[in-house]
């Protein structure tokens, strides 16, 4: 193992648990992002696609204060355009390949959840939040824009209003409000996201793997397409289901009353 290798692997730890993968970001004291964790974020993912027997994954930080703080604002002091390019980047593929994981994404947020720390909880399918965190996008007040899909995914999620009161003045917003206006999907009480997050993520067990990445995507879909594109091609993919083994074991199971055995193919 390359020096790199070592060094990203401890910015970001992988377990797995029966179906379902841990991923939890450790860079003290804040859990930032740096370029090293990014690339580790997209090669995590893409091996966890290649996981058959993965089918959901739960991401969370190190600690009890902090999700995520996002980017580390050392790297943007000097101004260098090349930097802003390159981190940009970075962060933009990491955060779109967690976004189009194959299986189900849950964010369990157990602190504050700052710019880029919101932006990868935003690139999850479902948020869990701890009641004592914070949620923000507070590029602007450094002069600077959410540039991981911050402002479209929030916007997405919660509408314009709440998204520019969030990214426009700043706002912060709690727990229990995220859970209000839509942005988070589940509080439970200090220190018990990962238990909540771990426990939701087993419930994609009993689902098809097949069915719910075709689901996924159809659901992602809507952000893109028009309506009746969405409905053709709701049709396209459950007669593509019928080329899968999943199918067939599912439908079976069901008339023979017993647990399906998925294989994910």
């Amino acid at each position: 193992m390359s020096h790199q290798e070592q060094v990203s692997q401890d910015l970001l730890s992988v377990e797995i648990h029966e179906h379902t993968a841990v991923l939890t970001m450790n860079n003290p004291p804040a859990n930032t992002w740096t370029a090293q964790s990014l690339e580790a974020l997209k090669h995590t993912v893409e091996r966890l696609n290649d996981n058959k027997a993965v089918y959901a994954l739960v991401l969370t930080g190190q600690g009890e204060k902090f999700f995520s703080a996002g980017a580390d604002l050392n790297l943007f002091a000097s101004g260098d355009k090349a930097v802003a390019v390159e981190m940009a980047h970075r962060f933009g593929v990491a955060f779109e390949a967690l976004s189009a994981f194959r299986g189900v994404s849950i964010a369990a947020i157990n602190g504050y959840a700052m710019g880029g720390g919101l932006e990868v909880a935003l690139a999850c399918d479902i948020r869990i939040a701890e009641q004592q965190a914070e949620l923000a996008l507070p590029e602007a007040k450094v002069g600077l824009l959410p540039c991981a899909g911050g402002t479209q995914n929030l916007t997405w999620l919660v509408g314009e209003g709440w998204a520019k009161r969030m990214i426009l003045c700043g706002e912060r917003v709690g727990a229990q409000q995220g859970l209000d206006i839509g942005l988070v999907e589940q509080v439970v009480p200090a220190g018990q996201s990962l238990e909540a997050a771990m426990a939701m993520a087993a419930l994609v067990a009993n689902q098809s793997p097949s069915s719910v990445t075709a689901c996924k995507q159809l659901i992602q879909n809507c952000r893109v397409a028009t309506h009746q594109h969405g409905l053709m091609r709701e049709r396209e993919l459950f007669v593509q289901l019928f080329d899968t083994d999943d199918q067939a074991e599912g439908v079976r199971a069901f008339l023979d009353k017993r647990p399906p055995q998925w294989k994910n193919q």
